[in-house]
């Protein structure tokens, strides 16, 4: 099965976090936190955010991006509205890392003029600040599953009520 990690640095809004490990959980994304984080693990909110998928998750903490980054190796893509490439003009290989900051303040600058090549964005009109993190990760997730034709996962679903065949399909 083919790996996707979405890393998460100093995420500061509980419900943000709660609605993006769900769409790990449901994906089958990797979930990295890298603190400090702006709220503690078993805030209400963030638990109510991602219901009942919290145990459904393969998450990892980390001190910060230094720990992070000595404990992980691979292709990091950076996601940033300062980006210089489209996220989805990007070929993401399995084991690919999707990297987002802080909220209020998106990844550390030098971070991303170190890396330039994989510093990418989500087309937004110019006049406006940022899409919603949660949001973001979720268009980027789904982005390279579809590059790698939803490996694992349910394409097609069932009425409760009435069956697809039924109607003709």
């Amino acid at each position: 099965m083919a790996t996707l990690n979405i890393v998460l640095v100093e995420p500061q809004i509980p419900q943000n976090t709660g609605n993006i490990s769900r769409t790990c959980a449901v994906t089958g994304a990797r979930l990295h936190l890298v603190g400090p984080m702006g709220f503690v693990i078993d805030d209400k909110k963030l638990k109510r955010a991602g219901l009942d998928y919290w145990d459904k998750l393969d998450i990892s903490y980390y001190d910060g991006l230094d720990d992070f980054f000595s404990k992980n190796s691979g292709y990091f893509y950076y996601f940033t509205t300062k980006g210089l490439h489209r996220h989805s003009d990007v070929s993401y290989p399995d084991g690919a890392y999707l990297v987002f900051g802080r909220e209020d303040a998106g990844l550390p600058e030098e971070l991303l003029f170190n890396n330039p090549g994989t510093a990418v964005r989500i087309p937004m009109r110019p006049t406006l600040r940022s899409l919603n993190l949660s949001n973001s990760v979720a268009i980027a997730a789904y982005e390279v599953l579809r590059q790698w034709d939803y490996p694992d996962l349910q394409d097609s679903g069932e009425l409760r009520n009435y069956s697809w065949e039924d109607a003709g399909v």
